[in-house]
């Protein structure tokens, strides 16, 4: 199975001696950063997206537009992928290289469609508006009740 990598290079160094050597435009692929108008054929095409990072990320939008295209995800459990990622039915949470590998076969046998579902449900556009509304009100309402907004 080919391997295609996208996104821009945080390291260039570490790019060109460990990743840079691998890349042979046959199995292994660099496409360099992608635009969001090209964003939803890739990753919807793709039979999943590896999100390996080997750092605590806050939240990780390119978990949550795979998953919107229906793609399952592979991550390591770090940072925010134990909380967008539903083990086992969105993707797979992994512990290492190995795991991710044998992940890989795993993963095409979930449902792309639930995936999609619940993406949409716990991410989508209607869904965060309301959540930001939400916050908005209890704010306002918890600055009130501190006399913090007095009026006019």
């Amino acid at each position: 199975m080919p391997l295609l990598i996208a996104g821009i290079v945080q390291d260039q160094q570490y790019f060109d001696e460990s990743v840079a050597p691998r890349v042979d435009d046959d199995h292994v692929r660099y496409l360099g950063p992608i635009t969001a108008d090209r964003r939803p054929r890739l990753l919807g095409q793709a039979h999943a997206l590896l999100h390996l990072v080997d750092f605590d990320e806050p939240f990780g939008l390119s978990v949550v537009e795979a998953m919107a295209c229906g793609t399952p995800v592979i991550a390591f459990g770090r940072g925010s992928m134990p909380e967008l990622i539903d083990d086992g039915v969105t993707g797979m949470i992994v512990e290492d290289l190995d795991a991710a590998a044998a992940a890989v076969p795993l993963v095409g046998r979930l449902d792309r469609a639930t995936i999609r579902e619940t993406a949409v449900r716990r991410f989508g556009r209607d869904r965060m508006v309301d959540a930001y509304v939400t916050v908005y009100e209890q704010t306002i309402k918890a600055r009130d009740r501190r006399g913090l907004n007095p009026g006019p």
